[in-house]
């Protein structure tokens, strides 16, 4: 899967975030570690969401662009 991160630069490096996914958010000292760093993120952050949903009543809904 593909996510839109937006990364701000800051004196300690970059932080990053995922605006399609409230919540996630890691930082690094570089781009390319920032990057990689939201990756992992993002990948412990899935499974999380897909336990706090269990048992609820969850739809996917199709929007055009």
């Amino acid at each position: 899967m593909k996510y839109s991160v937006v990364l701000e630069q800051s004196e300690e490096g970059f932080a990053v975030s995922v605006p399609g996914l409230p919540g996630c958010h890691s930082q690094g000292e570089t781009e390319a570690e920032a990057l990689e760093n939201i990756a992992d993120a993002i990948t412990e952050y899935l499974p999380v969401v897909n336990d706090l949903s269990r048992g609820k009543m969850v739809r996917q809904v199709e929007v055009a662009a």
